[in-house]
């Protein structure tokens, strides 16, 4: 007679001794990637479960992908912590949880004062089949009609309120740092840049530059 498979049943919490952490449905984590040479996987828990003993725990999750495992890969655009969210389904032992993590949304992540080495931010859910984003259009900035990549410094145009690379507009990331004011060339009286470049130590506070945020 054949053996019938043992029933597991679903926990609403575990703890990962190894980390001292503990972890629930919802929750994203950072997984030890069959590569040692490769950065942990991030992913979402869906559920957790385990064997009648309580034993042999497993964990359904749903993988972030990183830029550079996508299709296309790594763009100009894209943040150094940004991650897409996957159609990618998975069953893993939670023994390879490494961490705890927070992936944001990109407008909470952009609020950020810090960021840490354990947060990530998402604005698109990718199809690892068809290499399809959705959605699959975004707001575009500068000269350049790039998407926002928030580890990028940029300044914004009074006039018009568009924001600018310091590259595309001619300047270095130090010189628009020491800005006073800012008119593109679109929103220039003269058809020509005002620039008015501040050598006081300080940067006045109505130039409206946005940096790189700290990390920590």
């Amino acid at each position: 007679m054949a053996k019938t498979r043992a029933p597991r049943r679903t926990l609403e919490s575990y703890s990962v001794k190894p980390i001292n952490k503990t972890i629930r449905a919802g929750d994203c984590v950072l997984m030890r990637p069959s590569d040692p040479s490769k950065p942990s996987y991030v992913a979402r828990i869906e559920r957790i479960e385990s064997d009648s003993r309580g034993a042999n725990v497993k964990v359904h999750v749903r993988w972030y992908y990183r830029p550079e495992e996508s299709i296309g890969g790594r763009r100009q655009f894209h943040g150094s912590k940004e991650v897409f969210l996957s159609d990618h389904y998975d069953v893993q032992s939670a023994d390879t949880i490494e961490g705890k993590c927070t992936v944001h949304t990109f407008k909470s992540y952009t609020k950020l004062d810090a960021v840490g080495n354990d947060d990530f931010f998402c604005r698109f859910e990718y199809n690892s089949s068809t290499g399809a984003f959705n959605p699959d259009r975004v707001a575009v900035y500068c000269k350049c009609e790039m998407p926002y990549n928030p580890d990028d410094l940029m300044v914004q145009c009074e006039g018009c309120s568009d924001w600018f690379h310091p590259a595309c507009i001619e300047m270095t990331a130090e010189e628009a740092k020491r800005l006073d004011h800012f008119y593109c060339e679109n929103c220039s009286t003269e058809g020509q840049k005002k620039l008015q470049i501040s050598h006081a130590p300080s940067r006045h506070a109505d130039a409206k530059v946005d940096t790189k945020r700290r990390r920590r």
